[in-house]
């Protein structure tokens, strides 16, 4: 009999709990907590349920002045939670001493969104991204092998790229894998670098690399344009390009060189890519160097506001903006174009380096063998021995 007491007791309280859990909170409730948090607003926040906290944000004492008559508190007719949730939800009148653009923000509330964003789906999906990459560059090599000259050497050498050349394109590449490097460990070290290094050794490391991030960003911009002046001719699209996309590049079959420039349509792609993202990455990261003074998202938001599509897609862009929402969404910007970008860099480094058999010697000495280039860049062979044979026969006899 105490047993199936026991039971009947643990099935009644079980019961209340799970009807406490499921039950949403009235209005009666609410008012007997004074519009305060109920229990089961709590419970709920427990369970990793969304809650709706409308009941602060429009309860922040504005307009509840004579219900509070003679009930003056340490800040007259607003008790300190109204004065909390009035900072919170930026409905309070502040005042402060200093005069920058963003001081009399005191409580960003809005930035919670970003905060759960960058470190959920947005390193969720970033990670996604690069890890695919990866993994396709993998199961590439295990198919193919590495890429070799399938003709026989000649031992002559061609020009490729002259110094300047390599000079913007090691700039270009060297700057951002550093600012790569930095900005990954800035978005993931706390969670994975503290437990190594301490809180003290993460400090260190995280300034060190916020230094070297701010200040290599001036390079990769620099070498961003030196690259664009470089090729930008070389790089525009032609019908040579479509026949070297129709034939896969030569990639995933052995001894097919569909000819090609002096960049092909692979090159034209990756070189657009840079280029677009470069600028995109970089009027980003100029935005979060001056935020006070290079707003971009506000203005961005109301033309795109203006064309009707975001509305069509059930979008609704701010179109007014604090300094701290200016710096999230350049943020989370600047990550999400990040990502994209190392994985099209990663894919670039393979194929330069160990992927195809004298790729890097373009960069590295900016010299290739002459049937290498007989057979990535035929077109652009014949117009180099063309002009040397020119150069040739135009220099007077000895």
């Amino acid at each position: 009999m105490r047993l199936i007491q026991y039971l009947l007791v643990s099935i009644f309280l079980t019961g209340a709990a799970w009807a406490q859990e499921t039950s949403e909170p009235t209005a009666d409730e609410r008012t007997s907590t004074g519009g305060a948090t109920t229990l089961e607003d709590i419970l709920a926040r427990q369970r990793g349920e969304t809650v709706d906290n409308s009941y602060r944000s429009e309860n922040t004492g504005q307009g509840n002045a004579e219900g509070l008559l003679g009930q003056l508190g340490t800040r007259g007719v607003a008790s300190d939670s109204d004065v909390y949730r009035a900072l919170r939800y930026g409905s309070a009148d502040v005042t402060v001493s200093s005069h920058g653009p963003a001081d009399s923000v005191l409580i960003q509330d809005g930035g919670m969104w970003w905060l759960t964003f960058r470190t959920g789906p947005l390193r969720e999906y970033g990670t996604y991204i690069v890890a695919g990459m990866l993994g396709i560059i993998l199961l590439f090599f295990l198919i193919r092998g590495k890429i070799r000259i399938d003709g026989e050497k000649t031992g002559r050498t061609v020009t490729r790229f002259n110094g300047f050349e390599r000079f913007g394109h090691w700039l270009f590449a060297g700057s951002f894998l550093i600012l790569g490097v930095t900005g990954l460990l800035t978005l993931y070290g706390r969670d994975f670098l503290i437990p190594v290094f301490g809180k003290e050794g993460f400090a260190a490391l995280a300034q060190g690399c916020k230094w070297l991030h701010n200040n290599l960003a001036w390079a990769f911009m620099l070498g961003l344009i030196i690259v664009t002046v470089n090729w930008i001719a070389h790089n525009i699209p032609n019908r040579v390009d479509l026949k070297w996309l129709a034939a896969g590049g030569g990639l995933f079959t052995k001894n097919s060189h569909p000819p090609a420039k002096k960049f092909n349509a692979g090159q034209k792609i990756i070189f657009w890519a840079c280029i677009l993202l470069g600028v995109s990455i970089s009027l980003s990261g100029l935005s979060l160097l001056f935020p006070f003074e290079m707003p971009l998202f506000a203005k961005t938001f109301q033309i795109a506001n203006a064309t009707g599509i975001p509305q069509m897609m059930g979008l609704n862009l701010p179109e007014q903006m604090s300094p701290q929402e200016e710096m999230q969404y350049a943020q989370v910007w600047h990550v999400m174009v990040a990502y994209v970008f190392i994985a099209i860099i990663v894919a670039h480094i393979y194929l330069g380096s160990v992927g195809m058999e004298g790729a890097f010697d373009a960069m590295g000495t900016g010299e290739v063998e002459e049937q290498w280039a007989r057979e990535h860049h035929s077109l652009w062979l014949e117009e180099v021995q063309e002009k040397e044979a020119g150069k040739t026969a135009t220099s007077p006899a000895e």
